[in-house]
């Protein structure tokens, strides 16, 4: 700023002195003789140098506004940019989070059921081959067909329901219309996650969890229940750290910031979230 102050005083000092020598030695011929003498010339530049400053004052002022208005729209694409990548890393940041957690609750199933079950092993070994497919190629892109991210919830609720067996009553609900509606990948993961996770089995009653997800005219609305206690929920999330949810929120606080609507609630031996989603268009 100092430099640039220095520099704007000399260009205006600059361009009054030139309009002084413009305005006493050539315009001012035209009316008056100049005097002979240089030292009776000086009060005539003087008085040239003070009528150009406001002029130079403005010219100058002009030339600066023309370029402070290009840099400042240089500097707002660079700040898109940035807020952009910024978006991008926070976003890689959270799915990073959420898949190597999946990935490890697949792989302890399946090598627990291979001393115990050879056959049902295998097909949970197909089943996670599916969802690391589903990972690996699709979930780098922004936005995914809204059926892949639905097939893949519907494969980790197969490996979580095979793995509780009668232990566990879970019911689902699948009602997708607009099959090729966009939505963020593994958004949903966590809920589903979160459920089975914090599920309660309370002495003498089986634990339950009901899945709803529901698409009319590109609004999703996804709904899960699960059984659910204080006391056990919170020697659990000691462990965790309560990661799960909270990437969720991020994540929809990022992508969809006016678009969503996320309710969780939990009382009566009951955990409960709804969310409602408005979806993309592939062609947006």
């Amino acid at each position: 700023m100092s430099l640039f102050l220095i520099q704007a005083t000399l260009i205006i000092f600059t361009l009054s002195f030139i309009y002084a020598l413009i305005f006493t030695y050539i315009t001012g011929n035209a009316d008056t003789a100049l005097p002979a003498d240089f030292s009776d010339q000086v009060p005539l530049l003087w008085k040239g140098f003070y009528l150009a400053l406001p002029a130079s004052f403005l010219i100058n002022g002009a030339a600066c506004g023309v370029k402070f208005y290009q840099e400042h729209g240089k500097i707002e694409r660079d700040h898109i940019l940035l807020q952009q990548t910024h978006l991008e890393n926070q976003l890689k940041l959270l799915q990073d989070q959420i898949n190597p957690h999946v990935v490890f609750n697949i792989l302890n199933h399946i090598h627990i059921l291979m001393r115990t079950d050879t056959q049902l092993a295998d097909y949970l070994l197909l089943k996670f081959s599916d969802i690391l497919r589903y990972q690996l190629y699709h979930c780098n892109q922004n936005l995914v067909p809204l059926d892949k991210d639905i097939e893949h919830i519907q494969n980790l609720v197969e490996v979580e329901k095979l793995r509780w067996g009668n232990e566990l009553d879970v019911k689902t609900t699948w009602d997708i219309h607009h099959k090729k509606a966009c939505i963020a990948p593994l958004l949903l993961v966590n809920f589903i996650e979160n459920a089975f996770k914090y599920v309660c089995r309370l002495p003498g009653h089986k634990g339950y969890i009901i899945i709803s997800c529901k698409e009319r005219d590109h609004l999703l609305t996804f709904y899960i229940e699960n059984s659910y206690s204080d006391i056990i929920s919170y020697k659990k999330k000691d462990n965790v750290g309560g990661i799960g949810l909270q990437n969720v929120k991020k994540r929809l606080n990022l992508q969809y910031p006016d678009s969503h609507d996320l309710k969780i609630e939990s009382g009566d031996q009951i955990f409960r979230i709804t969310l409602t989603l408005k979806l993309s268009d592939p062609d947006e």
